[in-house]
């Protein structure tokens, strides 16, 4: 018989983080952890307040539903739990760490025993200018050779200028730039700045005006001189019939996946294999979990075999994070087995 309970837990950014939502100073998640005699599991539901499809005012109650009906299986409470992504990720993640030897080895492979690692973006945060080109200095210093860049938040203009800096120093076999409007463009000017971004060859813009204007956003994709990565048009679309006619009628050259936003592992395998029919790329992102939800997210993403680099390297910002093997190290995530974890702050 399992036991199961869940925490509430704050993380503290070590700096405010600066999106076009506003700046974000602390961080809430919740973890679920399981257990079964000596077995312990552990699950990070990682809502999104202000964003994801399920920061609703019964949020906690249906974790507690959750902990109360852990014992009727994992399929009937990711069934059940279908529009709240976050938590079925959470009890995903909490199954997969109480059955394991290892409770943190959730998809044992060449990742998980340091022999292999995850290259990644490197992301700048939007701030004035002097921040964001101190952050793409420190990117370049470290290593990444994959920049990506939040904008629609300060003067567009200076956001270009910024881009040509990066790129009369830098050529695209150098570095890859990608860049995020979070929906920040109107559908009357997006062409219009596409084409302008587009001159300091880009490989991808994500969500570049609001989700929901499928009509827009497809003829967006259809007229476009750079890739179109949806993100925030994932958000919300559960159900497969939905999610193939979102595909079907926008689409886009990209769709990004955030396991937290999108169902866990079911959501994300489900979206893949939609878009893979369709021959539509795809890459992976973490959602500012903590370690516990960005260890279960890389494992997954490993597993899947990806190449180009993914949205994975957000370990570092908060200053009470949970100790774990996971690093970044000149752009590229791994999972040094010589460090432990240390899961005191949550159980």
């Amino acid at each position: 018989m399992i036991q199961a309970s869940y925490k509430r837990y704050i993380l503290n950014f070590k700096r405010p983080g600066g999106t076009s939502r506003g700046v974000l100073h602390t961080k809430e998640t919740f973890f679920i952890i399981l257990k079964n005699k000596e077995q312990v599991g552990v699950g990070e539901c990682g809502v999104f307040r202000g964003l994801s499809a399920d920061d609703m005012p019964d949020y906690e109650e249906k974790l507690q539903w959750a902990c109360d009906n852990i014992n009727n299986g994992l399929g009937v409470l990711l069934t059940e739990l279908m529009a709240y992504p976050s938590i079925q990720f959470g009890i995903e993640q909490a199954f997969l760490s109480l059955k394991g030897s290892d409770s943190f080895e959730l998809f044992p492979s060449n990742f998980t025993q340091s022999k292999a690692n995850i290259p990644i973006n490197g992301l700048i945060w939007m701030g004035d200018k002097a921040f964001m080109k101190k952050q793409i200095k420190e990117k370049l210093a470290t290593g990444f050779t994959t920049i990506k860049l939040k904008i629609g938040a300060i003067d567009f203009k200076t956001e270009l200028n910024l881009l040509k800096s990066i790129r009369d120093e830098f050529s695209t076999a150098e570095i890859e730039l990608r860049v995020d409007a979070n929906g920040a463009f109107s559908p009357e000017n997006a062409l219009e700045k596409l084409k302008k971004l587009a001159k300091y060859q880009l490989h991808s813009i994500e969500q570049p005006i609001k989700a929901g204007q499928w009509e827009e956003m497809s003829n967006l994709c259809n007229k476009t001189p750079l890739a179109i990565a949806l993100d925030e048009e994932l958000i919300g679309v559960f159900e497969k019939e939905k999610k193939q006619e979102l595909l079907a009628q926008i689409k886009p050259q990209f769709i990004i996946l955030k396991p937290s936003f999108v169902g866990g592992i079911n959501g994300s395998n489900e979206w893949i294999d939609i878009a893979e029919q369709r021959k539509i790329g795809w890459w992976i992102t973490s959602a500012l979990e903590s370690n516990i939800g960005l260890n279960a997210i890389a494992q997954y993403t490993y597993q899947l075999g990806v190449s180009i680099p993914q949205g994975l390297g957000t370990g570092g910002l908060f200053t009470n994070n949970i100790d774990s093997p996971l690093e970044v190290n000149n752009g590229y995530l791994q999972y040094n087995t010589s460090l432990k974890w240390d899961i005191s702050k949550i159980i």
